[in-house]
């Protein structure tokens, strides 16, 4: 399986971004798709999931600002960002829980996407 994000960049406070992450591979099932973030000297900490069903998480510090999403094979995960602050700045990682094979439990991650909130 294989993660591929984009869309990070350099934003404005304020501004807006959207990232995707396309999953390609052996994948049997999906259980869900999410977005986790890692700041300069801070641990990794979601930031939105979405699964199957449709059910969605997200981080107290996004609510309201961030969406996530899934594209119509429910193999692209969308995460769009509104209202983007300074402290948003960080690596964004795309992850995947699902099967490989239906026997073989998945947990994996995307290369990372850099989000930089900056005047």
């Amino acid at each position: 399986v294989q993660l591929q994000a984009c869309g990070g960049g350099l934003v404005q406070p304020g501004g807006s971004l959207r990232l995707s992450c396309a999953a390609s591979g052996s994948i049997f099932s999906i259980d869900a798709m999410g977005w986790y973030r890692q700041a300069p000297g801070k641990q990794r900490e979601l930031v939105a999931t979405i699964t199957s069903g449709g059910n969605t998480d997200f981080a107290d510090s996004v609510k309201g600002r961030f969406t996530i999403s899934t594209g119509n094979a429910k193999k692209t995960v969308y995460l769009q960002m509104n209202s983007l602050k300074p402290e948003d700045t960080a690596v964004y990682y795309c992850n995947l829980r699902g099967r490989s094979t239906a026997s073989n439990i998945y947990n994996g991650w995307g290369q990372g996407t850099l989000v930089t909130v900056s005047s």
